[in-house]
């Protein structure tokens, strides 16, 4: 009986620092990210599906994000990232877009997700998008830009996709297996400051 409860607390034991080693993986490789150009960003998550991470910069007087939005693919497909400013999920999403093209070079452009079977043809958005740009780099594909005014401030319902093929430089179907289904959520850039402010914070106990 010993011999067993000992077995089950060993496995107990093993699970808890499997799963704090991905955690700590995770915020790792959110926070010592280093990004082109000498881009810096304060705050970032690891989104919980598609190997995905967010990071920005938000300046509450204007209402405004500036993002890096990255996530693991492979050349022939595509990334995407959303704001849906009336509604939670995919329908009514305003989108960020990015795929290699058929000549190789990186593509970004501004798509409204109207329905189940969007066009993912380039379209003006109902949200302010300036400074935008891609690139692919380390086999993860990056959208950088700023968005707002934001019109609900600084929480938002925020939408990640990715899909394995693009035809005629348009981005095709994704996958409906349930990473993609669950790649949506709410965020709060004010609050949210998961990588920066917890790593720091733990540096600091370190040192007391």
């Amino acid at each position: 009986m010993a011999s067993l409860f000992l077995l089950l607390l060993n496995l107990m034991l093993n699970n808890f620092a499997a799963t704090n080693s991905l955690s700590s993986s995770s915020s790792l490789s959110c926070h010592n990210h280093i990004f082109s150009s000498n881009r810096v960003f304060t705050s970032c998550t690891h989104l919980p599906s598609l190997e995905a991470h967010l990071h920005w910069n938000y300046t509450p007087s204007l209402a405004r994000v500036s993002i890096a939005y990255r996530a693991k693919q492979v050349p022939k497909g595509w990334i995407a990232w959303a704001i849906n400013p009336t509604s939670s999920g995919m329908v009514g999403s305003q989108a960020l877009v990015a795929f290699r093209t058929s000549n190789g070079t990186m593509r970004v452009y501004t798509t409204a997700i109207a329905s189940y079977n969007p066009s993912m043809l380039p379209a003006q958005i109902s949200l302010p998008v300036s400074n935008i740009s891609t690139e692919y780099v380390g086999n993860e594909m990056i959208i950088y830009a700023a968005v707002g005014p934001l019109l609900n401030g600084s929480v938002v319902n925020h939408v990640w996709q990715a899909g394995a093929s693009v035809s005629s430089n348009i981005p095709q179907i994704h996958s409906t297996s349930p990473p993609h289904l669950q790649s949506m959520g709410t965020i709060n850039f004010l609050s949210q400051f998961y990588c920066l402010k917890n790593e720091t914070r733990n540096r600091e106990r370190e040192r007391t």
